[in-house]
């Protein structure tokens, strides 16, 4: 079929059945998305009357026949609805979870780190002028006695809770 021309004129707007296809499939995609929200996540999204009842709706169906069903016609009522708000509400929740996981997984190295390197200290100090060191320094030799004696880490987690409350007062 190379070379074969096909005799649309340039200013229609023409559109393939494989492009709606494709976007009809993306709209139900995304609203079987919107059936693993949480109710409170549901509200957010300002979805109108009828797509949150059957998003609902689904949310209740048990039998595998009647949940295809319904995220099929849940997959109908979104392709008359705008999807970027949508969409763009799952990215930011999406981008707001992975910076959340960042700042954890940072706490966690700090933590890790002061156990075992006191020159960390310093850098946290720099970061955080209001930590308190003497506290800082109490917690983290608790941590490395309950570590050397095996015992259960109650005041690693008890570091890890002062430096994540140092993040979120700054």
């Amino acid at each position: 079929m190379a070379g074969y021309y096909h005799p649309i004129d340039e200013d229609d707007d023409y559109v393939s059945r494989s492009h709606d296809k494709r976007e009809a499939e993306a709209a139900q995609a995304l609203g079987e998305k919107l059936i693993e929200l949480r109710p409170e996540q549901l509200k957010q999204l300002d979805l109108p009357e009828r797509l949150e009842d059957a998003v609902l709706e689904a949310k209740r169906l048990n039998n595998h026949g009647a949940l295809r069903r319904q995220r099929q016609y849940i997959g109908k009522l979104m392709r008359q609805v705008e999807l970027e708000p949508i969409q763009a509400k799952f990215a930011e929740w999406e981008f707001s979870s992975k910076a959340h996981l960042a700042v954890f997984h940072r706490l966690e190295r700090w933590r890790d780190q002061l156990l075992v390197d006191d020159s960390v200290l310093e850098e946290l100090l720099a970061a955080y002028p209001t930590l308190d060191m003497q506290h800082l320094r109490g917690l983290v030799r608790n941590a490395r006695k309950e570590y050397a004696a095996n015992k259960p880490p109650k005041s690693s987690r008890e570091l890890f809770q002062y430096l994540r409350s140092l993040v979120e007062t700054q």
